[in-house]
């Protein structure tokens, strides 16, 4: 009986290893997690850019299987200070579970000539397009964006590799 003991002694000291194991581990990941969506939702995140509507700037070769992914800066929310020129990703105004990235080309109180007439940019929104304006759905269909809808500016191209690249100066 005596061995008999030692053994599910053992079992048992095993066992509270590997659960302490694990709720080690579980508490890391999920600290992890928790600094990973801060720094995504506050400072930066990276988004793949889909489609070709901003060829050639992004996903220059149409029938590659690899997407450009982009770093995407929030810092710019802060005071919503937007240049014309910034390629931008934000929600759509239709449909607010959809991103775009898009290039702004008119920002509040500039005339912009669109499609059928040329319209005042009103003040809090901007005018974006796509840089392959034949496929692209942009302010020529849905108007100028509210600034609130912009998640970030676009910095830099970080996949795939041979296209690592800074935009803009």
């Amino acid at each position: 009986m005596h061995v008999a003991e030692n053994h599910i002694l053992e079992k048992a000291i095993l066992d509270m290893g590997i659960q302490t194991l694990i709720w080690q581990v579980t508490k890391k990941a999920f600290t992890g997690g928790i600094i990973g969506l801060t720094i995504s939702d506050r400072f930066c995140s990276v988004v793949p850019v889909r489609g070709d509507s901003m060829s050639p700037t992004f996903n220059p070769q149409r029938d590659s299987y690899l997407d450009d992914y982009v770093l995407v800066d929030k810092f710019c929310l802060k005071d919503y200070k937007f240049a014309r020129g910034d390629v931008v990703v934000f929600s759509s105004p239709s449909h607010y579970k959809e991103r775009y990235i898009k290039r702004i080309v008119g920002i509040p109180g500039e005339w912009i000539s669109s499609t059928e007439d040329v319209i005042r940019v009103p003040e809090g929104h901007c005018w974006v397009e796509g840089d392959n304006k034949a496929s692209s759905l942009d302010s020529r269909t849905f108007g100028p964006i509210p600034l609130g809808l912009i998640q970030g500016r676009v910095t830099r191209v970080v996949w795939p590799p041979q296209r690592l690249r800074k935009l803009g100066g």
